[in-house]
């Protein structure tokens, strides 16, 4: 059963190329056509290969890599009942030049928000790191925190 919208698709054989990072999420999803329309299409993932049989896709965006495999096709490992939203207790960061684009994409589909854009400073010990950032949901509810760097600071009131 191929399920995949073939005129998106990007190549079914890994390019030489590329560098997989050393630890790659892998989401069971309910359906790989709506998790690549929002992985893909609205937040600027592009697939570095797939295996259409399994309904399987390989995603990077500028070295953040996630896999998507979709749930009841090849071989799921599964270790509890799968209830949504799913990814209950964790959200993925990526690190992205400008929060920008993916929010007028996202916006442009009328995509809800989990967390508006907000500018956050976090302690580093005596430095500060700052972010632009967001949290979205994809369709099965995993959570998704893009952050763009504001830099770094002093902490306020260290000597």
């Amino acid at each position: 059963m191929q399920r995949f919208e073939e005129a998106e698709m990007e190549p079914d054989t890994l390019q030489a190329s590329f560098i997989p990072v050393k630890l790659v999420p892998e989401l069971l999803v309910t359906d790989i056509n709506a998790s690549l329309r929002f992985w893909r299409d609205l937040c600027g993932f592009r697939v570095v290969y797939h295996r259409l049989d399994e309904g399987f896709a390989y995603l990077d965006r500028d070295g953040a890599q996630v896999m998507l495999e979709e749930r009841g096709r090849g071989r799921n490992w599964v270790t509890a009942v799968l209830a949504a939203p799913l990814g209950r207790g964790m959200n993925f960061q990526v690190s992205v030049e400008t929060l920008e684009p993916i929010l007028e994409a996202l916006g442009s589909v009328d995509w809800p928000l989990f967390l508006a854009p907000e500018q956050k400073w976090y302690r580093t010990g005596e430095f500060e790191v700052g972010v632009h950032q967001f949290l979205v949901q994809d369709p099965d509810g995993y959570l998704v925190r893009f952050s763009a760097s504001l830099g770094q600071r002093l902490v306020q009131g260290l000597r």
